[in-house]
Order: structure tokens, then C-alpha cells, then sequence
């Protein structure tokens, strides 16, 4: 089933980002990560985006990939963390050789990705990294087959993802919540309903038990 769904870039930097990421990264944050590009690039096939011409060829694969660094530990926990994962992923790229440009169109997408209405008008980079975190909480997916979507489960399973990526935002926003989860962040509510509800899912978990993909 492989063959239905993009194979990940094998270039060295590619494999440093995904070990990057799995090194800091919870299993569920990291499978949830790597499933964004290849909805992401799913996504700009169906649309007829291409590489080269729309966007900087292996630069959606970083954006996804590294977009959520800031919910691991190793982040500095004094910022939000989309800012904190987006300075997590622009000291990866610069240190692997990538220009400031290159870095500055990820730093954005990473930085922008849980910003409605805004990430979708910075460019296709930033727009398919966004569109690519909604589609694995089954936002906007009918462009992905049933044997698609069991294919990338089947490679990168779901593991309760939203529960785990909602405790780990809401771990790193405890540490400093006055810069970390500013009021009506996505980071604020979920420290809100996590405390208000107790043990009770999130909104955001509930979202995702309720879609296409389960939680």
C-alpha cells in the first residue's frame, strides 16, 4: 500500500529532520508530524501545486515535519509554542546550509500553522502546512482515497494523537503562561478546558475522535 501515498524525501538533511523530530517529539506528535506532509503533498498533487514553480521543493517537508517542536521538551518554553517550534526549525535548517530566505518561508508556515485565515494567504508553503495539520484532524480530506488514508495510518499510526498533542501544549504552556498561552491562543483554551473539564476531552480531541480518522 506503500505505493499509494508520497514516499518521504531520503536526502540526509530529510533524515536528520525526521530523527530530529523523533528525538524530541512524543510517537503520536511525531507520526502526526510526517502525516502532514503527505497529506500536504497529497493536497498540491490534487490542486496541481508543483514543486519548483509554487513552492521551494523540499521545503513543505521541513515546514510539516518540524512543526511542532515547540510542544517538546527541548523547547525553551518562554513563548508560544508555534513561535518557539518555528525558532526550533530556522536553527535546524541554518545549520544544515539552508539561506535566510529558505528559512524565513518555513519560519513563517511553522509560526503561522494554527492561524486561520491568515496562513492560507502567506503563500503555498504556508498554506499547505496549515491545510496539512487540518487534514490529519480530518479537516478538508476529500481529496484522500479510503486506501490513501488507510495507507498513512497504516505507515504512521495515530496513537491517541490529540490527547498527546494536547497534553504536550498544554505542559509547555504551564511553564510560563503569561508569553506562552496569551489570551485566546490556541494554547490558552486548551489550558482553560483542560482545567475546566478535568479529565474530559478537549474540544480539539473531540474534533478529532469525531473524524474522518478517529483520534
Amino acid at each position: 500500500m506503500d505505493n499509494l501515498i508520497p514516499a518521504l524525501p531520503d536526502g540526509p538533511v530529510a533524515r536528520l529532520a525526521v530523527e530530529h523530530a523523533r528525538s524530541r517529539e512524543s510517537e503520536p506528535v511525531a507520526n502526526h508530524s510526517i502525516r502532514t506532509y503527505v497529506f500536504a503533498t497529497l493536497l498540491a498533487e490534487h490542486e496541481g501545486l508543483e514543486s519548483g514553480a509554487d513552492f521551494d521543493r523540499d521545503l513543505p517537508f521541513h515546514a510539516c515535519v518540524l512543526h511542532d517542536l515547540g510542544t517538546s521538551p527541548s523547547a525553551p518554553g518562554m513563548q508560544r509554542f508555534e513561535v518557539e517550534g518555528a525558532d526550533m526549525a530556522a536553527e535546524f535548517l541554518t545549520g544544515h546550509g539552508y539561506g535566510t530566505p529558505e528559512v524565513d518561508a518555513v519560519w513563517e508556515a511553522i509560526a503561522l500553522h494554527t492561524t486561520p485565515g491568515i496562513a492560507e494567504r502567506k503563500g503555498a508553503l504556508a498554506y499547505l502546512t496549515r491545510r496539512g495539520v487540518g487534514a490529519d484532524f480530518g479537516v478538508g480530506v476529500d481529496y484522500v482515497s479510503d486506501a490513501q488514508g488507510e495507507a498513512v495510518h497504516q505507515r504512521y499510526p495515530r496513537l491517541n494523537m490529540a490527547t498527546a498533542l494536547v497534553d504536550d501544549i498544554v505542559r509547555h504552556a504551564a511553564r510560563s503562561p503569561q508569553t506562552t498561552a496569551p489570551r485566546n491562543t490556541p494554547a490558552d483554551i486548551l489550558m482553560r478546558e483542560r482545567g475546566q473539564l478535568g479529565t474530559d476531552l478537549t474540544a480539539m480531541e473531540l474534533q478529532a475522535h469525531a473524524s474522518r480518522w478517529g483520534a
